[in-house]
C-alpha cells in the first residue's frame, strides 16, 4: 500500500473574520430602505408636481374652450387633488409605523367635496369632480412614462 493522502481542511473562520467580512459587505451595498425611501420621496415629488402642471395646462384649456366659472370649477377640484395626493403620501409614509385605520379621511375629504358641489349653486359637480381625478391622470402619466421610456441608471 502507498502512502495515504491525507485531507485538509481550512479551520472555520474566526468570530472576528466573519464580523469583519459581513461589515465589509454591508458597506458595499448601499442601504435598501433609504435608497428606496428616497426613490419614494423622488416618486411623491414627481406625482405632484406632475398634478400641479396638469391641473394649470387643463384650467387654462377649459377656461379657453367653455368659461372662466367652469374653470374654476375645475380648480377647485384640482386643488382638492393635491391636497388628496399629499394625504395620501403622508399615509404612505407611516404604513409601517402607525396602524390606524387608512382612508377614512382621505374619503370624508371627496364625500365633503361632492356635497358642497352639489348644495352651492355656482358649483357644477362634473367639472369639480374631474378636477379631482387629476390626481390619477398624473399618475397614469407617470406610468406609462416610466414604461415606456425607462431611465438608465
Amino acid at each position: 500500500m502507498g502512502p495515504r493522502k491525507r485531507k485538509t481542511v481550512n479551520p472555520p473562520n474566526s468570530s472576528l473574520e466573519a464580523e469583519k467580512q459581513a461589515s465589509e459587505a454591508t458597506e458595499a451595498q448601499p442601504n435598501g430602505s433609504e435608497s428606496s425611501m428616497g426613490e419614494y420621496y423622488q416618486l411623491k415629488q414627481s406625482l405632484l408636481l406632475g398634478t400641479l402642471a396638469l391641473a394649470g395646462i387643463i384650467f387654462i384649456s377649459v377656461w379657453l374652450t367653455y368659461s372662466l366659472n367652469t374653470a374654476l370649477n375645475y380648480l377647485l377640484g384640482a386643488c382638492f387633488s393635491l391636497v388628496y395626493l399629499r394625504m395620501l403620501a403622508k399615509e404612505v409614509e407611516r404604513l409601517g409605523v402607525q396602524t390606524s385605520r387608512p382612508g377614512s379621511t382621505r374619503l370624508g375629504l371627496l364625500i365633503g367635496l361632492i356635497i358642497v358641489a352639489t348644495q352651492w349653486h355656482q358649483l357644477h359637480i362634473l367639472p369639480v369632480f374631474l378636477g379631482f381625478l387629476t390626481y390619477k391622470a398624473a399618475i397614469i402619466i407617470y406610468v406609462v412614462q416610466t414604461t415606456l421610456l425607462p431611465t438608465q441608471k
